[in-house]
């Protein structure tokens, strides 16, 4: 890929998900709120069963730390899936009449090899964002900064804010996988009905219109499927911080019978030998779960306090959230990128800059 197209890819998403996270992040607070372990004690009134005003309050807590990490990762994302699928269409055998890798597994495979990518930069705010989210700035409370309330909690060990890398990836591989080639079949068949009718104006409105019905379409499918998932990863992400701070456990600041020299404490109150071991073990702590339970035990939890249903909470909201949230995401991409395009004089349209 040339450079100016590199560039436009890194410009049109980073547009693209700053737009995304202003509009409906308020949708994806109460996603997470309603998927939580604490959700009845937290925003139910016991006496009516009712939702209470809490669940609707500070519903942008903890933006920012996603808006910073989701213009680097989704300038990676794209950048990943278009190189991967330009590999892979470039190098497909034909075979008979068609190719030996059929169109849907192209995309779903550049699609999988970009999240991976994708959360690697996108993990720690994702932590960060379902925790702030959880922070209550009501009942007479002094109201406080949930991101940086939320960043206190991992202060003596920020590695832990990897340690949802696994539930994320696990989310959004098959979210993704699933998405993507449901995506790109609308969008053809849509094109394809246009021709035939003779409607077809290949505008940077069209494009950009058709990309977002078929993304949202696909999207809306592929967040009812992947909800379980979610449910498990939203409670292994606010389960991440309680896991941190039980990391750095109190260590004796002076201990008999030792030199002078290894009782000396640094500015956190740590003897130098404990704060090297603690740093060792930060490190070693990266790899381990956020939560001392599994994947499938969480699930079976859910299911033997909730039910089946359990698993699916907050699954219509996800798909709204969804619809909107990739349909205004790789409309506002696709459009983005043919509008730089054609500022440098290039004569593109949307067909040109697939995705």
């Amino acid at each position: 890929m040339s450079e100016n197209k590199n560039v436009d890819i890194w410009i049109a998403g980073a547009f693209a998900a700053f737009s995304v996270d202003l509009i409906v992040y308020p949708l994806d607070t109460i996603k997470t709120r309603l998927q939580s372990p604490n959700y009845k004690t937290l925003y139910r009134n016991g006496a009516n069963n009712t939702i209470n005003r809490s669940m609707f309050r500070g519903v942008y807590q903890g933006v920012g730390s996603v808006i910073l990490a989701t213009l680097p990762s989704s300038g990676a994302f794209f950048n990943t899936y278009e190189g991967v699928k330009y590999v892979l269409e470039n190098n497909n055998p034909r075979k008979n009449d068609g190719t030996l890798l059929p169109q849907p597994l192209i995309h779903s495979a550049a699609s999988g090899t970009a999240e991976l990518v994708s959360c690697a930069i996108l993990t720690p705010a994702e932590v960060i964002k379902q925790n702030a989210q959880m922070v209550d700035n009501g009942n007479g409370a002094p109201r406080t900064n949930a991101t940086i309330q939320t960043l206190k909690r991992f202060r003596s060990n920020p590695l832990a804010l990897w340690r949802g890398y696994t539930a994320l990836a696990g989310r959004n591989l098959p979210s993704t996988a699933l998405h993507f080639p449901i995506f790109e079949r609308i969008k053809e068949s849509i094109r394809r009905y246009r021709d035939e009718k003779g409607i077809r104006t290949h505008t940077i409105l069209e494009g950009g219109t058709i990309t977002a019905i078929s993304a949202g379409m696909g999207g809306s499918v592929s967040a009812v499927v992947t909800t379980p998932i979610d449910v498990v990863k939203t409670r292994i992400m606010l389960a991440a911080a309680e896991s941190a701070a039980e990391d750095q456990k109190p260590k004796p600041q002076v201990e008999a019978g030792k030199p002078v020299a290894e009782n000396l404490v640094d500015a956190t109150g740590k003897t130098v030998q404990a704060a090297k071991e603690s740093v060792k073990e930060n490190v070693k702590n990266v790899t381990k779960p956020p939560s001392k339970q599994t994947t499938m035990q969480i699930g079976r939890e859910i299911v033997a306090k909730e039910g089946v249903k359990g698993l699916f909470r907050g699954g219509a909201l996800r798909a709204v959230w969804t619809m909107l949230g990739a349909g205004l995401y790789l409309g506002v991409y696709e459009s983005g990128r043919v509008y730089l395009a054609q500022r440098r004089g290039e004569t593109h349209t949307g067909d040109d800059l697939d995705l």
